[in-house]
């Protein structure tokens, strides 16, 4: 799964939902991209599990590229504590998605390809999804 080497502080605030995204809402590298139609978090098992759908999908042909980094630290306090000493420790790492952000980016496939497995891919993620063409 991914997560960051290191960081410069364990803990952090959550970060807002509000808003578009600027930067990373087009394709780059790829024919084909899944892009985020609400905004949401995603976790680093959810990240993984639509890479494997979509590498699943496509089989040996094609190249696919993860355009999101799970980069924020979610805190959870132990089971059965009481209210109060201070945040709970970081249990996992996800990544902040805004309505246009891509996603996953796909080469050298179909566009029937390339849709079926960002198709499959969309039922691993929490957000809606839109497919998305090269221009």
């Amino acid at each position: 799964m991914l997560s960051p080497k290191r960081v410069k502080r364990r803990k952090q605030f959550r970060p807002s939902l509000a808003g578009k995204a600027h930067t990373g809402s087009n394709v780059s590298f790829g024919d084909f991209g899944i892009q985020a139609a609400e905004a949401g978090r995603i976790n680093a098992r959810q990240i993984e599990a639509s890479r494997i759908a979509i590498s699943r999908s496509v089989k040996r042909g094609g190249k696919m590229w993860t355009r999101i980094f799970p980069h924020i630290p979610v805190t959870k306090k132990p089971a059965e504590t009481r209210m109060g000493s201070g945040k709970g420790n970081p249990e996992f790492w996800e990544a902040i998605v805004y309505p246009g952000t891509v996603l996953f980016e796909l080469g050298g496939v179909t566009p029937e390809q390339a849709k079926e497995a960002f198709r499959l891919a969309g039922h691993k993620l929490p957000v809606k999804t839109k497919f998305l063409a090269r221009e």
